[in-house]
């Protein structure tokens, strides 16, 4: 799958900014609390080996999916990855799309809980949870 394909599919592209830039760009499809997040595995920063994925680009992609999900949740708010697990089921590989719809587990005031399945296709890679702090910033001028 590339680039054509996916806007052709429907999705559309973020690129990231800072470290989330490594991954390239982080593919949306759907309305907020309920957005599929994607990302085309395959970039020199991304591989483990030829022809593999590197377990700490799931890691990030799943930071960032689930953190969409958690900022859907809240309305926009900010907030911070208080913790993430990743329990890798499945090897990607290189050129694959992987996706994640996001779920919404549980909202306190201050915590917000996540859990979504990185997939490749049909295939699972991993299942990702995760817990993200809700800040208390001033709004923006």
């Amino acid at each position: 799958m590339d680039a054509q394909s996916l806007v052709a599919a429907g999705w559309t592209s973020l690129t990231g900014e800072g470290f989330t830039g490594h991954l390239g760009p982080i593919w949306l499809r759907g309305a907020a609390n309920a957005r599929t997040i994607g990302f085309l595995g395959g970039s020199q920063q991304g591989n483990n080996r030829p022809g593999a994925i590197h377990g700490g680009a799931l890691m990030t992609f799943a930071d960032i999916a689930l953190g969409f999900g958690a900022a859907d949740a809240l309305g926009g708010k900010h907030l911070v990855t208080a913790q993430l697990q990743l329990h890798f089921v499945a090897g990607g590989r290189t050129g694959e799309f992987i996706t994640c719809t996001p779920e919404l587990v549980r909202r306190s005031r201050q915590l917000i809980f996540m859990r979504g399945l990185l997939c490749a296709g049909e295939r699972t890679l991993a299942s990702a949870d995760g817990i993200w702090k809700v800040l208390d910033l001033p709004e923006a001028d």
